[in-house]
């Protein structure tokens, strides 16, 4: 019974945890779009019970070893941190001991599980301004249960054998995992813990002290923690570095803007950016002005209130580089306006490139 409530409060905390992690947030990331995701990692069976549809007949208990697991899956991202998947799984596990029949003193053989789910995800706003993306699923399939050679022995000798046969029955999990971004778009490394329950596998050939008899196991339940890669198709290119050259704007009084642009969730100064500073430390002198604004921005990624201290960070990294070529700091104005005012207009988590800048102006 405590075994049974334990796996239920597995399962069961990844849903009741999703208030808080959420906070209202929007998720950083959209996933916009088709993505495949692998996983490998360490698999943990609960004890079973194989029983005997023959009156008399004693149910068997079996423990397992630590085994494996690994699964593949097609997904597309509906944005919002909504992704819908089509998985398939598989785990294998060798029997550890064998009880509950008089006499039993020692058990053999595994037992594989493979099948598919139907999960659906959603991800969350980036907790503290960490580059890492919480994310919960549950998920409904069928799970297959095949037991190779399956076998419990007591001192006279075979209590119980069968040969290698499978059955399957309904499975759930749930799923709660991080994901983090290896600097190339779209692909994302991730960690996962997995609840894995299997109702009612019957059909088994039982042999039980020389008695044939149908075998049944109730409930599976299998535990795993995995790490896996994520790749989302069509994930926009990195753009070069601060590649735009300085745009002149025609305005009153000569004022004359120029950008500066950063990588996705940076605000170091490139070498194409520290010469579009020099260029305009260099206006600077030849113009007469009152003031040099350097305002800050970033895209629509992120929360609001990581994206404004952020893009307080990129204008200061400009004003600085501009303290260095010659430009006084008491004619410099510093200003961080964070996802507001974007270059292109997007919807709420787009990475777009032009977006991520700092505009000085010579006023």
């Amino acid at each position: 019974m405590t075994r049974r409530w334990l796996t239920r409060l597995a399962f069961v905390l990844p849903l009741l945890a999703l208030p808080a992690v959420a906070d209202a947030q929007p998720a950083p990331n959209p996933n916009i779009g088709p993505y495949i995701s692998l996983g490998i990692g360490p698999d943990f069976l609960q004890g079973q019970t194989l029983h005997s549809a023959t009156a008399g007949l004693p149910a068997v208990n079996y423990g397992f070893n630590p085994g494996f697991a690994g699964y593949l899956s097609l997904g597309y991202g509906l944005g919002g941190g909504l992704r819908l998947e089509l998985e398939g799984d598989y785990a294998n596990n060798h029997v550890s001991g064998a009880s509950g029949a008089p006499g039993i003193i020692s058990g053999g053989g595994y037992e594989q599980q493979y099948g598919g789910f139907i999960n659906a995800f959603q991800d969350f706003a980036r907790p503290f301004a960490l580059p890492i993306t919480p994310y919960l699923g549950i998920g409904a399939g069928y799970q297959q249960i095949q037991l190779d050679n399956l076998s419990a022995s007591g001192a006279g000798g075979a209590v119980e054998s069968g040969p290698t046969q499978s059955e399957g029955g309904f499975a759930y999990q749930g799923i709660a995992g991080i994901s983090a971004p290896l600097g190339v778009p779209g692909l994302d490394v991730t960690a996962e813990y997995r609840m894995i329950g299997t109702v009612n596998a019957s059909g088994y050939n039982r042999v039980v002290d020389q008695a044939p008899s149908a075998g049944t196991i109730h409930n599976t339940f299998t535990h795993e923690l995995l790490i896996g890669l994520r790749l989302l198709f069509g994930a926009p290119r990195a753009p070069e570095p601060a590649t735009a050259a300085p745009v002149a704007v025609p305005a009153p009084a000569a004022a004359r803007t120029y950008l500066v642009f950063f990588d996705w969730d940076k605000a170091d100064l490139t070498n194409r950016a520290r010469d579009i500073i020099d260029e305009a430390a260099k206006a600077s002198a030849r113009v007469e002005l009152t003031r040099i604004e350097v305002d800050g921005y970033t895209d629509l990624s992120g929360t609001a209130r990581y994206n404004k201290a952020l893009s307080l960070r990129r204008a200061n990294a400009v004003a600085e580089e501009l303290v260095r070529d010659g430009v006084a700091p008491t004619e410099i104005a510093v200003q961080g306006f964070g996802e507001t005012h974007p270059l292109v207009p997007t919807a709420k988590g787009v990475r777009e490139p032009q977006n991520r800048r700092v505009e000085i102006i010579l006023k």
